[in-house]
């Protein structure tokens, strides 16, 4: 049996979800970011970041090289295209997602995510930057999308599987696109949402909402932030070093240990 190291609301756990879910794959979840599951998650990846599979006695970290192994080793219903051409711009996606996308999604929600249990604002300026560049990846996705199929291609691949969950917190954040401005976007995004496994992806998120934040205390660290390299690199990119800096010497900062 498979395990997975889980949180419903990471969007790289929930691409692999996807994955295993589009494979049919059956796995036992555990919310691996609740406070009480720590020490199993600290002994199963010292970065203490989710997500992680456990294949009997293999221990596999990073998203996307769950990925790779889920495709290696379970070569059906594949999410990797075969065209070379095609897998190149699949990744390209699935980097932008997880790098670019993730930080600036990362970033702005601090002061948006219920997680997050905060008493100040935004820095000036910090929303806005974070909405432009948002705006900037929205539209390159409504100029490659073809009309009627996915990014790379008639079938879905990594790159529809790792850009869906980001974009589906937009809305949890207060941030939604025009439909009529975007429509290549809005037809993908249905699409999307009629494939079984993204519904049960979607289902799953709603629920966790409802049970981890409906009552009672929150199962998360809701005061110190986990800050990886893209993160940070857009934030000092944009000009909010100097607030990094007061966050680190608030002791509101965690930098993963790789060791």
């Amino acid at each position: 049996m498979l395990i997975l190291h889980d949180n419903p609301f990471s969007p790289f756990a929930r691409k692999v979800r996807l994955v295993l879910d589009r494979k049919g794959l059956a796995y036992t979840s555990i919310d691996a970011l609740a406070l009480m599951q720590a020490d199993a998650l600290a002994a199963a990846n010292p970065r203490r970041e989710v997500p992680v599979l456990v294949d009997g006695e293999l221990i596999v970290t990073n998203s996307r090289d769950i990925v790779d192994y889920l495709e290696h080793r379970y070569p059906a219903d594949p999410v990797l295209p075969s065209d070379p051409a095609a897998r190149v711009a699949a990744r390209a996606w699935e980097r932008l997602a997880d790098t670019v996308l993730d930080a600036i999604l990362h970033d702005v929600s601090l002061w948006m995510w219920p997680t997050h249990r905060r008493d100040d604002s935004a820095p000036v300026g910090l929303v806005e930057a974070g909405m432009r560049d948002l705006a900037t990846i929205l539209t390159r996705l409504e100029l490659a999308l073809p009309v009627d199929a996915f990014l790379c291609g008639e079938e879905i691949s990594i790159a529809d599987l790792a850009l869906f969950p980001h974009l589906t917190s937009l809305k949890a954040l207060g941030i939604a696109f025009d439909p009529s401005a975007r429509p290549r976007l809005d037809a993908w995004n249905r699409r999307m949402r009629a494939l079984p496994y993204v519904e049960k992806d979607l289902a799953y998120v709603k629920r966790a909402v409802t049970e981890k934040f409906g009552g009672g205390p929150s199962p998360y660290e809701g005061r110190k932030v986990v800050w990886r390299g893209d993160r940070i690199e857009w934030l000092f990119r944009n000009g909010f070093a100097d607030w990094w800096y007061d966050e680190l010497a608030a002791g509101r900062v965690v930098i993963p240990d790789s060791l």
